[in-house]
């Protein structure tokens, strides 16, 4: 999380994680439905998935938290921890612990509420980079997740379909949102073929983006060095300001010269 130029951080990592809350939540949703076991297998593996990065993510906090039991008492840590617990498929009761992730969701969205509009767009220009490569990491997760799913479910209803496992459905959606496209695994049903054109779409726009992303992190533009001179001017011009807002009552201050004389 990077410092913005007025010493906040960012939100382009705390809207990451918002995003992946909710993520998390619809898939708690969906394992309650009636879907096959294939699909609620692959459900499972990314619930486990997203715990260990929320287990990250409260490592990361408790680390940085001005006082450790503050945080883990006080801004409902343990919560945060609860809400981590994967299950791994043998832990059926550690579903019941995701709802604590409700407390991750209000305390990160009391943060947004707590921004005018103007900050939060003038924090999204100032770090359209961060957010740009948080955006592009959500969106192929969220492809490659929703995309394998739904084709799992597809697939599965069909007697002729070559998807029949997460594991190959995982594979497929894959080697489809790279544009790789190896053709080992393919859809046979309209509703997986449908899964797959979007897919197709969508993985030359995220890869397209990763790129743009990769080439201005190795080699920085002209435009981000033009701004950093900028930030720089603008608080040399601040500081001059000061000192001479400082002379000008320094000098209001002294008496006139031959005051006080004979």
């Amino acid at each position: 999380m990077k410092d913005r130029a007025d010493g906040r951080q960012s939100n382009a990592y705390e809207l990451f994680i918002l995003v992946l809350t909710v993520y998390s939540l619809l898939i708690m949703v969906a394992l309650v439905l009636p879907l096959s076991p294939p699909t609620l297998k692959l459900l499972g593996i990314y619930d486990n998935g997203i715990c260990l990065v929320f287990l990250g993510d409260f490592a990361m906090r408790l680390l940085r938290a001005p006082s450790k039991r503050g945080y883990f008492f006080g801004e409902r840590g343990w919560l945060d921890l609860l809400g981590s617990i994967p299950s791994f498929g043998f832990f059926r009761f550690s579903a019941l612990f995701r709802l604590a992730r409700l407390s991750r969701l209000a305390r990160i969205t009391r943060l947004f509420r707590g921004q005018r509009k103007s900050e939060i767009v003038r924090d999204i220009v100032t770090n359209r980079g961060q957010y740009a490569g948080f955006v592009t990491f959500l969106l192929a997760f969220l492809v490659l997740s929703l995309s394998s799913v739904l084709v799992l479910q597809f697939e599965s209803a069909s007697p002729q379909a070559n998807i029949t496992t997460g594991e190959d459905s995982l594979w497929w959606s894959a080697v489809t949102l790279t544009t790789v496209g190896y053709g080992d695994y393919y859809p046979v049903t309209a509703g997986g073929r449908i899964v797959a054109a979007v897919v197709m779409l969508a993985g030359i726009g995220i890869i397209a983006s990763l790129a743009s992303i990769l080439s201005r992190v190795m080699v920085p533009t002209d435009d981000e060095a033009e701004v950093d001179e900028l930030r720089e001017l603008t608080q040399q011009l601040a500081e001059l300001r000061s000192e001479v807002a400082r002379l000008r009552t320094d000098l209001g201050a002294r008496p006139a010269e031959g005051e006080g004389g004979d």
